[in-house]
This record gives C-alpha cells, structure tokens and sequence, in this order.
C-alpha cells in the first residue's frame, strides 16, 4: 500500500486537473452566464439570425444573454435579455446588433448614450426604438456585389493563381520591388495624410445631408421611376419624335447649305455695320435723341389729310463738304452752298409763323 500511494495521488491529481479543464471548456463551449440578475427588454425593427442564448456585451465583455424574442406592436421584434447580478444599466443606454463572426451569429453590444441622463434603468424597463440599432445584412450586401462575382471566370482564378506561385517560387527581385513599391505608396498616403483627413471630413458632411434629405432623395428615387415607367409606356411616340428631329435636321441642313455664303457675308455685314455704329456712337445717341421732334414736325405736314401740306420758304443745293460760300469756284471743286429760291413773305422771316 505504501507503494501505491504516490502513484494514486499522481492519479487523482491528475483526473482532477483533467475534470477541471473539461469543465472549463464545457462552460465556454456553452456559453454559460449565471442566469440570476436584472432582466432588460429592448424593441429593433430587424433581428435576423439573433437567437435565445446569444451574448449581451458592453465593451466587448461578455454581461448577460439573450432570454427571450417576440414580436410587438406587429412590426417590431422586443428582444428580452438578462445581465449578471450586480450590474446595471445605464438610463441613457443604447443597443445596437453586431455581427460575432461571418458566420452569421450575432450579439447585442450595449453602451453609454450621448446625453446627460442621471441614474439607471429600473429591472424590466424597455430600451426604446430609437436608442437601438438593427445589424446591417450581410446578405444584401454580398448579393450587391453578385453582378461582379458573376464576371470572374475560373480560367481568370487559375491565372491569377499561377501568377501568385511563379513570383513565390524564386522570384525574389520581384517580391522585392513589389514591396518596394509598396513602401513608396504608403509613404505617399502618409505624406498626404491631412489631405485624405479632409476629404473623409468633407465625405462626412456630404454622407450628414444626404441623410438629413433622406425623404427628399427618396421621393426623388421614386420620381425617377414614374418618369422612366412613363417614357418606357410612350416608347413609340418618343421614337417618332426622335426619327421626325432626325428628318427635320436633315431638311434644315439642306435648306441652309444653299444660302451659306450669304449667310456669311450678312454676319460680316453685320458685324462691319456694328462697329460703324460703335464708332459712331455720339452720333447715333444724338440722332436718337432728335427724332422723336423731327418726327413730330414731319406729322404737323401730314395732318390734313393723306398729303404733305408744306409753305415754301426757300430752296438751297448743298454738295460736298466745307462752308457755305455762295460761289462757284474754279477748277472743277462743287459748290458748297447754292441757293435757288428764297420767298421773302414775313412767315418766313426768323421769327415767323412756327
């Protein structure tokens, strides 16, 4: 018997140590949290693939498990869980759904809110619908990226892969300059750092308004789907319309191909014409400024009747430039000035009959 006693202590320390571990295994395993402690109940509009027993965190440490899952209010799910005795929660607490791993499991990560709510939340209260956040799909965002998965053909993969072994397989110059490369991309980005700060910041702004007009985009979206709907239904008239453009077009082209050269020469009369009056601007401005007398004098000839009625006071030849001399001067230059009939009756004297 005194033989045997070290190796049955040996034994049993063993199986002990053994036993102990298995059992430490077992709980982790099992997930097993205590169940006596403060139950809390918390409402999310989606709790896709959270199940009973699944963990309750803060701060990434494991507080409690979820008991219990039900509908509410008909589209909503309330989610009941319990956390360890002597903890508590809280009043401002938020809850929020995250994935565990890819595979899919999840669990409620709890934490402090922004305000400045004192005290805690009383056992059985319910975390409101606006302080939760649902988890983000997985699903719907892997099948996003189907149309791309759908473009990857296997001889594409096998390529890409034998690449990949020909540069491991004693291609060290190119490891080398690849990493080099590397190297010189990341200093790159490091030196840029402030600048990709603020396009983040900026991208952050744009990403904050685009949501406060979430609605307005929304309807907009919608808009945009009755528009398409509806050119879609009057297909055939658009294609009318467009064929008819198409013909109208041709027609105008041949209509204009005829008369370009006068066209041009018009444009260049023109713009010869516009910088004759921008020359002359004084006089034009002058001239402007007299019609509208001019013209009312004219209108005083026409008044009687569909004739001009005027007295004849007098009656001048004027040729070319200079001043009135009343003489023919010799060498062939015109007279200025030459009068032909002048009445001397008292009207038409200065200050006679207006």
């Amino acid at each position: 018997m005194r033989g045997l006693a070290a190796p049955l202590i040996k034994l049993a320390l063993f199986a002990i140590i053994t036993i102990s571990a298995v059992a430490v295994l077992a709980v982790a395993i099992a997930n097993y949290i205590p169940t006596s402690g403060h139950t809390y109940k918390a409402r999310f509009t989606d709790v896709t693939s959270l199940e009973k027993g699944d963990e309750i965190r803060i701060a990434g440490v494991r507080i409690g498990k979820v008991t219990d899952i039900k509908l509410a209010d008909r589209d909503q799910a309330e989610v009941e869980f319990q956390i360890r005795d002597g903890l508590e929660l809280p009043s401002d607490v938020n809850a929020a759904i995250r994935y565990r791993h890819l595979a899919g499991q999840r669990y409620v990560l709890l934490s402090r809110g922004s305000g400045t709510e004192a005290g805690n939340l009383e056992p059985g209260s319910t975390i409101p619908l606006d302080r939760t956040t649902p988890a983000v799909n997985l699903t719907v965002m892997f099948n996003g990226f189907r149309p791309l998965f759908q473009t990857l053909q296997p001889e594409d993969v096998n390529r890409l892969a034998d690449q990949i072994i020909q540069i491991f397989q004693g291609e060290s110059a190119t490891i080398t300059q690849l990493v080099a490369n590397v190297g010189t991309l990341t200093n790159a980005i490091a030196d840029k750092d402030e600048v990709i700060g603020e396009v983040v910041n900026n991208l952050n702004s744009v990403l904050e308004r685009v949501n406060e007009h979430d609605d307005d985009i929304r309807e907009m979206v919608s808009s945009l789907d009755i528009l398409v709907s509806g050119l879609a239904d009057d297909r055939d008239t658009v294609g009318s319309a467009v064929q008819s453009l198409s013909v109208l077009t041709q027609e105008l082209t041949e209509l204009l191909e005829p008369t370009r050269p006068s066209i041009q020469g018009t444009i260049s009369g023109v713009e010869q014409l516009a910088g004759n009056l921008n020359a002359n601007s004084a006089t034009v401005e002058r001239t402007i400024q007299n019609l509208p007398v001019k013209l009312e004098r004219i209108g005083k000839t026409a008044s009687l009747g569909s004739w001009f009625s005027m007295y004849l006071c007098g009656l001048d030849i004027i040729v070319g430039p200079g001043t009135p001399t009343g003489v023919n001067l010799p060498g062939g230059i015109p007279t200025v000035n030459q009068p032909l009939y002048t009445n001397a009756a008292d009207r038409c004297q200065p200050g006679g009959i207006q």
